[in-house]
């Protein structure tokens, strides 16, 4: 650990960001205080475990960026971890959403599931978010069921079997009042809110009637949707004015992991709960708020937010832009300690499990630094490539942090149409991969794990001494069942680990994700149809191409018998070009 003590008497008092760099001058982790000489002092004065000790001895230097408030901070933390992507900032790269339940605006409406609530939904209804996914689809199941909606994304020309089986009005071919369409509406948005009792009547109704006409089959499946609704989607009561909507947060701290509870009252029931456990590595308050900034970045704010008496009301008031309240006494008190004792509960069950899998972390990390030879191991990226009709290929990349996937890094790759080999693939992935951090300044892994043996591992150093870039290498021996036999390093050597080892299991998932996330991308190409299929692995060519030749030319033959000239009109040059050789190989 390097000795700043010099350097630390010249940081200033006041609030800011800092940036954290190791010996290569990458930015690995950023954060934000009220007093920036205090906190950056924090790190080098006071003994540390976990994440935070790997963070210190990782820290070869560091800069701040002084702000005339915390706020302003805070926006800057945010802005630069998601320009840079930081390897130890972990609660800024959650890519954990809930489902909504949307019913949307449109002349016939449809109700579904989404999650991408960021987009823009035209006014339309959205409630949520729903952590228990089931329930989510249960719901919408159920009220699809009882309510004769728009089930089609486009209206068709003719009656479909949802209509034939009484579950749409036939939109595409009957003219509906629009009476009828805004008392469903109605009655749909109230069962939403948690009145049950319109749509329990209805199918109560439906129940006797089904079992006065002796259809017991269709009584049974009535009385099952009912018990769903008494059960799964009844919201657990509390004594609340039903005008309450809010969401309310606390946490629970202990050995450097953090607990976050959230509770979600709508129209003054107990929605839902989210809790979430996470590494520690700041000071508490901070930490919270920045949890809660990725929380919602990835949701709908609430109309207001209940905190714990400890967290800064100012700062997250400023931020979010609403209402924001610590209670002090009554019910809502009570709710707050509830809450609190739920992310205590959650940190009881996890506790032993969470120190035995970061010990058992940490001990596999630390057998591979010693069988490698390097001082730090924190982050690694393998790769693996798949063929689409034996030659069309596509490559991924996944990443892991301490053996922990982190899927905001994953990478999916269109591979030349020159390219006719595994290795040919490999090398080109690998350099568009690596060209990029020296061009955008990226950071690099701490090692590359090739899935394969010396094949792979040549084709990957090649790669990195044409780009003058060092970086260890080890290579994933499958046998002939292709399970993982034994590991080489860059030399070639083979390292003595054992198959029954925690590095030997760690090392296998990662080979296992780089393989199911190469190979998923090649299905989900191919379960899209030939055509788009073709499309979608041609280099150049995105969405909006393929939706403009898609309408050009309307299918795969008049594609194929288009001249280099016309496809050209259609995109451009050289994406015109790259389509022209796809579709001659075929």
């Amino acid at each position: 650990m390097k000795n700043f003590k010099e350097k630390l008497s010249l940081v200033p008092t006041k609030p800011g960001s800092y940036q954290m760099k190791n010996k290569d001058g990458v930015i690995i982790y950023v954060g934000k205080a009220k007093n920036l000489q205090r906190r950056l002092r924090s790190y080098f004065t006071r003994t540390l475990t976990g994440k935070t000790k790997m963070l210190v001895e990782d820290i070869d230097d560091f800069e701040y960026i002084v702000t005339s408030s915390e706020l302003e901070s805070l926006i800057l933390e945010i802005t630069l971890i998601k320009k840079y992507d930081p390897k130890y900032n972990i609660l800024l790269r959650d890519d954990k959403s809930y489902p909504y339940i949307e019913l949307t605006n449109d002349k016939y409406p449809t109700l579904k599931i989404v999650r991408n609530v960021k987009r823009k939904h035209n006014k339309n209804h959205l409630y949520g978010p729903y952590p228990n996914v089931h329930a989510a689809r249960k719901t919408v199941n159920i009220i699809n069921r009882i309510y004769p909606l728009r089930k089609c994304n486009t209206l068709k020309k003719e009656l479909c079997l949802y209509y034939h089986i009484n579950e749409c009005l036939g939109y595409c071919c009957k003219k509906i009042e629009q009476s009828v369409i805004d008392e469903m509406k109605k009655e749909i948005i109230s069962f939403l809110k948690g009145d049950c009792e319109i749509i329990s009547k209805k199918i109560e109704k439906e129940m006797q009637l089904a079992s006065d006409n002796m259809n017991y089959e269709r009584a049974l499946e009535l009385k099952n949707m009912l018990d769903d609704i008494n059960t799964t989607l009844k919201k657990q009561k509390i004594d609340l004015n039903k005008n309450y909507n809010f969401d309310l947060i606390n946490y629970y701290y202990e050995n450097n992991y953090l607990s976050i509870e959230i509770f979600f009252i709508r129209q003054g029931l107990l929605f839902g709960r989210h809790n979430e456990i996470v590494s520690s590595m700041g000071e508490l308050d901070s930490e919270v708020i920045e949890y809660l900034v990725k929380f919602y970045d990835k949701g709908i704010l609430p109309n207001e937010l209940l905190i714990p008496e400890d967290l800064d009301e100012n700062i997250i008031k400023e931020y979010f832009d609403i209402k924001v309240s610590k209670p002090k006494r009554g019910k809502l008190k009570s709710l707050m300690e509830l809450a609190r004792e739920n992310a205590q509960e959650q940190m009881d069950i996890e506790r032993e499990t969470l120190k035995r899998n970061a010990n058992e972390k940490q001990k596999a990390l630390d057998e591979l630094k010693s069988l490698l030879k390097i001082d730090s191991l924190h982050r690694m990226e393998s790769f693996d490539n798949s063929h689409l009709f034996g030659t069309f290929y596509v490559g991924g990349m996944v990443v892991f942090d301490d053996f922990e996937p982190n899927k905001n890094l994953y990478r999916k790759y269109k591979i030349s149409t020159e390219i006719k080999d595994d290795i040919g693939a490999m090398k080109e992935v690998l350099y568009r991969r690596y060209f990029k951090t020296i061009m955008n300044e990226m950071y690099k892994p701490d090692l590359i794990v090739m899935d394969g043996g010396e094949l792979q591992v040549n084709a990957a150093k090649e790669i990195l001494k044409s780009l003058n870039l060092e970086i260890p290498i080890i290579g994933l021996v499958k046998d002939n069942n292709h399970r993982t036999n034994y590991i080489i390093n860059d030399k070639l050597e083979r390292l003595s680990v054992e198959k029954d080892s925690k590095l030997f299991l760690f090392l296998t998932k990662i080979q296992e994700e780089v393989h199911r996330y190469a190979i998923t991308y090649h299905r989900n190409i191919k379960a899209k149809g030939a055509l788009s299929s073709i499309l979608d692995v041609v280099p150049g060519i995105g969405d909006k191409r393929k939706k403009t030749l898609l309408k050009h030319f309307g299918s795969l033959r008049n594609m194929k018998n288009a001249t280099l000239e016309e496809l050209t009109n259609v995109v451009g040059e050289q994406p015109a070009k790259k389509l022209f050789d796809y579709l001659k190989q075929m």
